[in-house]
């Protein structure tokens, strides 16, 4: 059975309630060389707003004609920026219930849309903008906590794991309030253990950590935790870039040399050694500071090698360096 077409749209132009508003149309060329074929519906909307901008008009229904537009085409900043504008002007806890509603609903929906955070973000701020009223701002107690937004944020990473605009808003929540409320850090770096636990190549899960770790300003203890964490990632997935990157990072930030890790390292950058037969009774002692690679993992592991090239380069042993670094290539990893 074919379903049916939904019915066209009801334009603005045909709406009784807007025949007060007239309409104005985007000004272009008289014979432009390559004009640009609007669908009608979005052509209609838009010459209605360019006509309430320049009545200056903030109503409800200038709210229901911008999202309307944004529905149509969510990168339009000039739209979102009126949006707002009409927000201020009719301050009400009311719109700014709705607003925070619909905005969960598109950045969902419009997550790779810059503008959709940015708008996110000044209805946070909302609350610290100066208030009409001597007593406090009536809008405070409408915003969500600090500990909300990241609960929110992490439904929308779950969607999209990797979106770079939701870590940036992301980390902008966490500096804006790790201030006034310390416990959002440990929050945040739980939920990057999950994150990295579902997915250990989610490089943005790793950068976001590393940001947590030494945006927060509270280090302590991070050297010997931050490296345990990433040798037990290593040693579950030894080809994994992510983890690499992380590893030197920590050490660099921390002015670690690379050499202290020698010893971890080399675990990784040979053919495995040390592993029991299935007809073996003994158990393998698990080292905490030397990890050892997993069972499945394919070894030797060319980003260890690379490491390992690092360490000799960084001690000044440059000809070893490069003769470590030569069994990266592809003809050393060709099996005879």
């Amino acid at each position: 059975m074919a379903t049916e077409t939904p019915p066209p749209p009801v334009l603005y132009a045909d709406r009784e309630e807007w025949r007060d508003i007239t309409p104005l149309e985007q000004s272009d060329l008289e014979n432009p060389l390559v004009p640009i074929f609007y669908p009608i519906e979005y052509k209609d909307a838009m010459d209605y707003f360019r006509g309430i901008v320049a009545t200056k008009e903030h109503t409800d229904r200038v709210l229901e004609l911008t999202e309307h537009i944004i529905r149509m085409n969510p990168a339009h900043y000039s739209v979102w920026q009126y949006r707002y504008s009409t927000l201020l002007a009719l301050c009400s806890p009311e719109y700014l219930t709705k607003e925070l509603d619909l905005m969960d609903e598109l950045c969902l929906k419009f997550m790779k849309y810059y503008q959709v955070w940015s708008h996110r973000k000044l209805l946070l701020l909302l609350p610290e903008s100066p208030s009409s009223t001597s007593g406090p701002n009536p809008l405070a107690h409408i915003i969500p906590t600090p500990s909300q937004e990241l609960t929110y944020l992490s439904r929308v990473l779950a969607t999209d794991a990797k979106n770079y605009h939701t870590w940036a808003y992301r980390q902008w929540v966490l500096t804006h309030y790790g201030d006034t409320h310390p416990g959002i850090w440990e929050y945040e770096l739980i939920a990057t253990d999950i994150l990295i636990e579902d997915d250990v190549r989610n490089n943005s899960a790793w950068h976001h950590r590393f940001f947590i770790c030494f945006a927060s300003g509270a280090q302590n203890g991070v050297e010997e935790r931050e490296l345990a964490f990433v040798k037990s990632k290593i040693s579950l997935s030894p080809n994994n870039l992510s983890a690499w990157n992380y590893l030197r990072g920590i050490l660099d930030k921390l002015k670690i040399r690379y050499a202290e890790l020698q010893t971890f390292v080399e675990l990784y950058s040979g053919p495995r050694v040390g592993n029991r037969n299935e007809d073996e009774d003994e158990v393998e002692v698990y080292d905490l500071d030397n990890p050892r690679p997993s069972s499945n993992a394919d070894l030797p592991c060319a980003l260890a090698i690379e490491f390992l090239a690092d360490i000799h380069e960084q001690e000044g042993d440059n000809e070893k360096a490069i003769n470590v670094r030569a069994l990266t290539s592809f003809d050393a990893f060709i099996p005879f």
